[in-house]
């Protein structure tokens, strides 16, 4: 028993360690997601209200709304991906949610998204399109949940207004950085036809003080990063299973050089040219992870038979859904 002498779930019986290592399995995982409902309910208060001076604890309330709703959208996301390999018999980790607090000069989003871990082979093609489909065609259906019931449910100007009184005015956003949120088709979409010339459609660059607009909009925004066709990707995974590898490669290269190019654009846009229409310095970044990291070809699944046709169309379909929810520019600074 001298081998386990230095672990902190010793015991003089190895069923007791064991049964130390089930238990962490589940208390880990909700002890990340009670930190992260904390940093994303004060993030929803951050949205509406600022930090920047103490405030009434009864305040967090107003939180509420948004971090409910960006959990509702990871958990429908990750437990997509956790019950399509319970399905296939494929070992993996309950969702593992990851908190991030407000930082200065971040935007704060109160998490960095949700993961799950993978413990043994993905063994056929079927499983891993299912497990790789899965996560994103239910965090896809989240997002439109919270969007209608978000364009259903617009406030009065006048909730705007209690955040900036100066809303309207000549000199309102003079002086200051605007953050403006790129727009995707299905968001644009839905905003036209759940709205009518009655209600105040917030722009672009105050959809964030709106929980359910916000949280939409993010869930659209992950939801296409995941699909990007790249490697490993959720959007990798689906590709190779449905298309097979050399399809795989053409379109994840392709993938690649459209992220740079639109990466380089941002830069330009940043720094030089500002009538640039398009255009992100956050996907040079994210090419840079992607070929480093997460690489570019997906590797080998030697399972040589061909996917049903039903898993096909789904596969086309989730290629529609990234199109959807792709902004090419999708934070705007001016």
């Amino acid at each position: 028993m001298a081998e386990y002498s230095n672990d902190p779930f010793f015991s003089s019986d190895q069923k007791d360690y064991k049964e130390q290592k089930e238990k962490l399995k589940f208390w880990f995982p909700l002890f990340l997601f009670i930190l992260t409902f904390i940093t994303t309910t004060l993030a929803g208060v951050e949205w509406q209200r600022g930090l920047t001076s103490p405030f009434d604890v009864r305040e967090l309330l107003i939180g509420l709304p948004y971090s409910c709703s960006i959990l509702f959208f990871l958990a429908c996301h990750e437990f997509g991906h956790y019950f399509a390999s319970r399905y296939h018999q494929v070992k993996t980790s309950l969702p593992y949610f990851i908190p991030f607090a407000a930082l200065t000069g971040f935007l704060n989003f109160g998490t960095l998204g949700a993961v799950i871990k993978t413990k043994s082979q993905i063994p056929t093609k079927k499983a891993l399109f299912d497990i790789g489909a899965s996560g994103p065609i239910a965090g896809f259906f989240a997002c439109i949940l919270i969007l209608v019931y978000g364009f259903t449910h617009l406030p009065g100007q006048e909730f705007l207004l209690h955040i900036h009184p100066d809303y309207g005015t000549v000199d309102y956003g003079k002086g200051g950085i605007n953050l403006i949120f790129g727009d995707t088709l299905l968001f644009s979409f839905l905003r036209n036809v759940l709205t009518t010339s009655h209600d105040f459609v917030p722009p672009m660059s105050e959809i964030y003080h709106y929980p359910f607009l916000c949280v939409g909009w993010f869930g659209l925004f992950v939801t296409s990063m995941n699909l990007i066709p790249v490697g490993q990707l959720d959007g990798g995974h689906i590709c190779y299973a449905a298309f097979g590898e050399r399809k795989h490669h053409h379109i994840a290269s392709i993938s690649m050089i459209i992220l740079i190019v639109l990466g380089f654009l941002g830069v330009l846009k940043t720094f030089a040219f500002s009538w640039i229409p398009i255009g992100w310095i956050g996907w040079l970044f994210w090419s840079i992870i992607l070929y480093l990291v997460i690489k570019v070809n997906h590797p080998p699944i030697y399972d040589f038979e061909e996917l049903d046709p039903k898993r096909k169309y789904l596969g086309y379909f989730s290629m529609i859904i990234f199109i959807l929810c792709f902004s090419p520019s999708p934070f705007i600074l001016q």
